[in-house]
């Protein structure tokens, strides 16, 4: 059975009505990244970050997974398939995929400040007082800048192994994530599926560039090479 891996970013969860990790003004939902996602900012001011992401929580039971999340899962009956995604949100699981690896953690799971192999699944809002099994304050399981990237390694390896990469939803441009096309096998077909690709067929022979939005992006990749 050849074996897919799926590189997701926020392009996936748009149409659905997540908002994009940044806007063009460099804002979060109206919050500067420095505040909101980075270890001092949670030192600065932790009931900001708990409520930005107690927020970021509430609005998962308000989505759904649209047609790409739902063509990623079908994938599984003909192909094994990784998703490797560097989104926060539920989206892929609530559709019927098995392996997801979330490279930049998630919102519903909540982890110790003090031991980070603390993790909990947690559905309700974090709260200052809110604390691990060691009497440590809990903080959302998102890694934030200047954090390092624990899933990284074992995405690389899927790459690797991988027959078939698809690149949907996600510029490919913004680092560590962006490395592991470089990890992809010289033989692979790798696909690219983004309104407004950062790759051009030209940096290698075995990309094909799909320039559409997630969902018919999708639709056409099954249609026509799969």
């Amino acid at each position: 059975m050849k074996h897919i891996v799926v590189l997701t970013g926020a392009g996936v969860s748009a149409e659905s009505g997540i908002s994009t990790f940044r806007d063009s003004n460099g804002l979060w939902e109206n919050h500067d990244i420095m505040d909101v996602a980075t270890p001092e900012g949670f030192e600065r001011n932790p009931e900001l970050v708990l409520r930005f992401y107690n927020q970021r929580r509430k609005q998962l039971f308000e989505v759904e997974p649209n047609k790409a999340h739902l063509l990623l899962a079908k994938l599984e009956k003909e192909y094994k398939v990784t998703i490797v995604t560097q989104n926060v949100d539920d989206l892929h699981e609530r559709s019927g995929s098995t392996n997801v690896i979330h490279l930049h953690g998630e919102l519903r799971k909540v982890r110790s400040t003090y031991e980070s192999n603390l993790i909990y699944d947690w559905t309700e809002d974090i709260n200052l007082g809110d604390l691990c099994e060691k009497g440590h304050q809990l903080r959302p399981h998102i890694v934030w800048f200047g954090e390092a990237v624990p899933e990284l390694e074992r995405a690389s390896s899927f790459v690797y192994d991988a027959d078939i990469v698809i690149i949907i939803g996600t510029s490919m441009q913004v680092y560590p994530a962006a490395s592991l096309i470089d990890y992809a096998h010289p033989k692979a077909k790798i696909f690219f599926i983004d309104p407004r690709p950062a790759i051009s067929e030209q940096r290698m022979d075995n990309l094909i560039v799909i320039t559409d939005l997630a969902s018919k992006g999708m639709e056409l990749l099954v249609k026509e090479y799969l």
